[in-house]
């Protein structure tokens, strides 16, 4: 496994040693002592995955503390691009985003840290993503953050494709605006 620093404190790309030959791949895509030897302290208690579409945008979410998650993502499908946004306010890239195209190929992984909100966009005709979390989804913590706030300006990928966004993200508040306990 090869941890690649970001510039954000504690968010890592991992890209995990991967053996292929025409049966197909192997990969470890968790081990508990591997990233503790790395000097990650993440314990997962859940599992999610979720498919969508190309041009679906996913996000910014996060959960309060004390709800608030950790999160490994990986592709089992198609490509992303993932975003993390730092949330927390003593640190030197509060407010800032870190972007990375994740896909099923590589299998490249992003390590987020509590304290950030994630989204991705879709790039691929459909992709399939699994997260593990290290705290259990509390639906009265969950927060978002506007995707096209233009203080973040954040370029999802999606070029001329229209965007499929959820109701429920379209009215997300702006950083400057949204709840925050980080």
């Amino acid at each position: 496994m090869e941890l690649i620093n970001t510039g954000f404190k504690e968010l890592l790309v991992i890209k995990p040693k991967v053996y292929s030959d025409q049966r197909g791949y192997f990969f470890e895509s968790f081990n508990q002592d591997t990233y503790r030897n790395a000097g990650i302290n993440f314990t997962p208690v859940q599992d999610n995955e979720s498919r969508s579409s190309l041009g679906v945008i996913r996000g910014l979410h996060y959960q309060l503390r004390p709800h608030d998650q950790a999160k490994l993502i990986r592709v089992i499908e198609g490509k992303i691009f993932d975003v993390a946004l730092d949330l927390r306010t003593d640190s030197p890239t509060y407010g800032k985003w870190f972007g990375i195209e994740l896909d099923s190929e590589s299998k490249t992984q992003l390590f987020i840290p509590r304290g950030f909100a994630h989204g991705f966009s879709v790039l691929s005709n459909e992709a399939i993503i699994l997260y593990k979390t290290d705290n259990l989804y509390n639906r009265a913590s969950e927060r978002g953050i506007a995707l096209d706030d233009p203080a973040l300006n954040i370029d999802w990928h999606t070029g001329n494709i229209k965007p499929i966004v959820s109701e429920k993200d379209t009215k997300n508040p702006p950083l400057r605006e949204a709840e925050n306990n980080f």
